[in-house]
């Protein structure tokens, strides 16, 4: 633990709301998809669908964006996997702070690493794709994440102040990477030429995928662990019945005809 993380994870604690009303709200907007990418997500469909010069750039931007923040929620929940775990503030004994009751999921937050913020990453890509485009848009969206996204989940102590600053940083340089021309041409220009071939489809499938990028793919997530805890538990349960059974080969007895079992 750093003394940056320890300073700032301090003096939220220390100046934490005490209204329960207040602390209700913030948890509300840490937890609901709504006050996250439902409110980021119409923006890229307003510039899809804003008429103007410049359409089809803009069309690139948003195709480069959808794309970057993909790549930096999967980035995210790898570095996450694969570096050594980070135990969040709000379970770290060490800190002796009282964080408020963030209600969110405990038994995904305690084995998922701290390091980086995925959220941060995800929507300060986003943000950054928005700015790119419309600057006076973009700079509320890059406040609107920086204070009702990565703020609230370092004060709840979901995550450290260096968490979400790394991560921010990294989904802003992947965006302005990605919206580069060199890169941006090599796979939104194709993809917007299937959009003009195939609008029904392409249209359909766009839906689908912003709408996971909203739940950042939480659903999907928990049905594939609710079907391996169901795996689990089948298998825990076959041994079980094997173990209380035994082998139990067979022995044909001599002049009988009638099979019986040999414990």
């Amino acid at each position: 633990m750093n003394s940056f993380d320890v300073a700032i994870q301090s003096f939220l604690t220390h100046t934490a709301f005490s209204s329960n009303l207040i602390n209700h709200a913030i948890r509300v907007f840490a937890g609901l998809y709504t006050f996250k990418g439902l409110v980021l997500i119409p923006i890229l469909w307003w510039m899809w669908f804003k008429p103007g010069q410049g359409g089809e750039w803009e069309r690139e931007m948003v195709i480069a964006t959808i794309a970057s923040g993909l790549l930096s929620l999967a980035i995210g929940r790898l570095l996450a996997l694969y570096l050594p775990f980070r135990v969040r503030p709000i379970y770290n004994l060490e800190l002796h702070l009282s964080f408020p009751s963030a209600g969110l999921r405990e038994e995904v937050l305690r084995t998922w690493s701290s390091f980086p913020s995925d959220h941060a990453m995800l929507w300060m890509s986003v943000a950054t794709g928005i700015f790119l485009v419309w600057r006076r848009v973009g700079v509320l969206a890059l406040l609107y994440t920086a204070i009702f996204i990565c703020l609230p989940r370092v004060y709840l102590g979901l995550h450290y102040p260096t968490d979400v600053l790394a991560g921010g940083v990294i989904g802003i340089i992947i965006t302005y990477v990605m919206t580069r021309n060199p890169v941006r041409k090599r796979f939104a220009t194709p993809i917007l030429g299937w959009v003009h071939r195939f609008p029904g489809p392409c249209y359909m499938l766009a839906f689908l995928l912003c709408f996971e990028l909203v739940t950042q793919f939480d659903e999907i997530l928990s049905l594939k662990q609710s079907v391996l805890k169901a795996l689990q538990r089948h298998e825990v349960a076959t041994i079980g019945l094997s173990a209380t059974t035994g082998s139990m080969p067979r022995v044909q007895a001599p002049g009988m005809s009638a099979w019986i079992h040999v414990t």
